[in-house]
């Protein structure tokens, strides 16, 4: 539980660089998160439990999916997450994401990929929550900085 403390904490941190907020998008009953960041800006501590390579030239997608119920706060539910990445050239690169659970009550899922200085990438999120049949469709463009 510390552990999902500090990733929490992360997450809430870098919410406030416009780079890198924290964004969400509604679907019925369902609010899918999900931000980007260059991995150098998470600790080295939450890095290495979660085996993510730190680096400014890395990025960090991180996703989760939440169910809006009648108690004062929604439910994590699990997903089938897939994403890529296109740059203004077009050039489409997937972006591997696996689960990461905490205490039985949150559930990421987090990609890495490399980026350059300077790059833009459109993003494409495709979220198929657990006991559903259609996927959610999240888009989103981000510029990234290294140095």
């Amino acid at each position: 539980m510390k552990t999902l403390f500090k990733f929490l904490t992360l997450l809430a941190t870098v919410s406030t660089f416009p780079a890198s907020a924290q964004q969400a998008q509604h679907f019925n009953d369902y609010t899918v998160h999900y931000n980007a960041l260059n991995s150098s800006m998470i600790s080295p501590e939450v890095a290495k439990v979660y085996g993510i390579r730190r680096s400014d030239s890395r990025a960090l997608i991180n996703v989760s999916v939440l169910r809006n119920t009648d108690k004062p706060l929604p439910k994590a539910v699990k997903a089938t997450v897939t994403a890529s990445a296109r740059d203004l050239m077009g050039q489409v690169r997937s972006i591997e994401m696996r689960e990461i659970l905490e205490g039985g009550d949150a559930i990421y899922y987090i990609g890495e990929l490399s980026v350059r200085n300077m790059e833009t990438l459109d993003f494409t999120i495709e979220v198929t929550a657990e006991g559903q049949s259609r996927p959610f469709e999240v888009k989103f463009r981000q510029q990234f900085y290294t140095e």
